[in-house]
């Protein structure tokens, strides 16, 4: 294909004559389609993997890598296990908790929550919470003193700053003497936390675990323990040794089960953009089918000429494949370059056009991530710039053939 002689006839073919400025438009247009295809691909993935990575981090940060259960009933030695637990090498560091469901009440506004109780010197250990304070400390939750810590958006719908008393109504009502009446208790806010994902900030309340086992009526146990492994995404491995070795009075989860479908859905959702996004590419390559076929038609006569001189159909076949291949090419790189470019710099352009407009594309209420974040993989740019080359060769084959095809007595009979 790249043949000297080949070479030189198929650059000379992309610069048109001066009587035929439609076929270098043609070109012109191809190149720019090839270029936004790509350009867009790698824009696009890398704003999904932005997301997917961000996720996880903002998930993983408040969600240990696994949790240990004890079938059935609630986990009442959990120090004797947790002590077996962190003797496992796989196993970093592990932390009590209690998880249930309540409703918060204050200044008449109720919100459902979910209450997790934790023990302040563990839970550091697990999970990113206590560095993500923007008020009061984690520390403040000693036993006994029923404080609560609040997420930043479940603080300010309730209107509730620290100092506040709030009312937390167990789901489980009490039974006495009058009959059943629902059970409360009132808690002082003494922190605030913001992870910046909605889903935690506007719906979880933090409490010690003692004071959570005493709510929940757990007499002194805990709901689990939370798990820090050494390889997160070998999490689900590790989960099963760690099953097998407790026995299997003992349940443990790893986090790719408490979030499968929804990863799951993140991935699926990332090759349907990409297969959408390569039609894109798949008709720039269309385009430059045209513009060969063109090129094709308004070069009988010089082909069937070079057939005269003893170019054989295959080279005559390599010079147009070289002119539809430097289109590819030339798109294919330039696309590249803006691709890189935007997927660098969106983070930056997108709030300056929401500025400019007054909006917000990615309200806070309703997606878990505000801002639109960006992970340029060298994977991705490579996959595409390789599909789009692979699309645009395709492209070159049937309007080549037809070339070489071209019988220099027809093409020269009328000249």
């Amino acid at each position: 294909m790249f043949h000297p002689l080949a070479l030189c006839i198929g650059l000379r073919y992309t610069r048109a004559k001066r009587r035929n400025h439609f076929i270098s438009f043609i070109t012109l247009t191809s190149v720019l389609g090839v270029t936004l295809g790509v350009t867009a691909l790698i824009t696009v993935l890398s704003v999904m993997n932005g997301f997917e990575k961000e996720l996880k981090e903002r998930i993983l940060g408040m969600t240990a890598h696994a949790t240990l259960h004890e079938r059935g009933v609630p986990m009442k030695d959990w120090r004797t296990v947790l002590s077996r637990v962190e003797r496992e090498p796989e196993v970093l560091a592990a932390a009590p908790f209690v998880r249930s469901e309540g409703m918060l009440t204050h200044a008449g506004r109720v919100h459902g929550v979910l209450v997790r109780g934790v023990e302040p010197s563990l839970e550091p250990r697990v999970s990113r919470v206590g560095s993500r304070m923007i008020e009061g400390s984690l520390d403040s939750l000693e036993p006994g003193g029923f404080r609560i810590v609040l997420g930043h958006e479940l603080a300010r719908f309730l209107r509730a700053r620290v100092g506040d008393k709030v009312t937390l109504v167990a789901p489980e009502p009490a039974t006495t003497a009058i009959g059943i009446l629902p059970r409360l208790r009132r808690f002082t806010v003494s922190g605030i936390f913001e992870v910046g994902m909605n889903e935690y900030d506007a719906n979880m309340a933090l409490i010690n675990l003692q004071d959570a086992s005493k709510m929940f009526r757990l007499g002194g146990g805990a709901s689990g323990l939370r798990l820090k492994f050494a390889d997160l995404y070998d999490a689900p491995r590790i989960a099963r040794d760690l099953a097998r070795r407790l026995g299997d009075g003992f349940l443990v989860i790893d986090w790719t089960q408490y979030h499968k479908n929804f990863f799951r859905a993140l991935k699926t959702e990332k090759t349907v953009m990409f297969v959408i996004l390569a039609l894109i590419v798949a008709v720039a390559a269309f385009n430059i089918v045209s513009t060969l076929v063109m090129v094709v038609t308004d070069k009988q006569a010089d082909i069937a000429i070079l057939r005269t001189l003893g170019l054989s159909p295959r080279r005559v076949m390599r010079v147009f494949m070289v002119q539809g291949l430097l289109i590819g090419l030339g798109g294919t790189l330039l696309g590249i370059a803006g691709g890189v470019w935007l997927a660098e710099h969106v983070t930056t352009i997108v709030p300056a056009i929401e500025r400019m407009f007054n909006t917000q594309f990615l309200p806070a209420d309703v997606y878990y991530i505000s801002e639109l974040p960006s992970d340029l993989r060298l994977g991705d740019v490579v996959t595409v710039g390789l599909v789009a080359f692979l699309m645009c060769l395709l492209g070159t084959l049937y309007p080549s053939w037809r070339a070489s095809r071209v019988q220099p007595a027809e093409a020269l009979r009328y000249e």
